[in-house]
């Protein structure tokens, strides 16, 4: 059995951070007529990433024709957003474990999750990781390097 241990994905859509929180410095993707994507950190390019970065069939594909048994999915951590409020934070990592949660249970055979917490408050982590144990099939936490500004 091939098990991969470090896969990035990230949800296909979520809410405009800038928006949400009132402040910027968030990841927000610009979907592409070629079927890529541009991240974007407000309106400043970040990188292009691939369908298979939040299309399940497409990173499938690759899983097949490479031989992968199981992926272990996290997010990307420019996500972390370790500059945020805690609270919009421990917001954000809901959204991403929640899409993390969905690509789990949409192929359980071929997939697990290592969810992200909000790093600036001990409290609001411990609430998320309980949450995640208990409504969620995500198997651990991927934590960064610090609280280093990505981007």
């Amino acid at each position: 059995m091939k098990v991969d241990i470090h896969n990035h994905i990230l949800p296909r859509e979520w809410p405009n951070l800038k928006e949400r929180y009132g402040y910027g410095g968030f990841i927000q993707l610009r979907h592409r007529d070629d079927g890529r994507a541009d991240m974007m950190k407000d309106e400043n390019f970040f990188r292009t990433i691939e369908p298979n970065c939040w299309d399940l069939d497409a990173r499938l594909e690759d899983m097949n024709r490479t031989g992968v048994d199981i992926q272990i999915l996290s997010t990307v951590p420019v996500m972390f957003s370790y500059f945020a409020e805690p609270e919009d934070c421990a917001d954000l990592c809901r959204i991403i474990n929640n899409d993390l949660n969905n690509s789990v249970k949409r192929y359980p055979k071929r997939f697990m999750a290592l969810g992200t917490l909000p790093m600036q408050s001990t409290e609001l982590s411990i609430q998320e990781m309980e949450r995640c144990k208990s409504e969620t099939d995500i198997v651990g936490f991927e934590i960064g390097n610090g609280f280093k500004r990505y981007v």
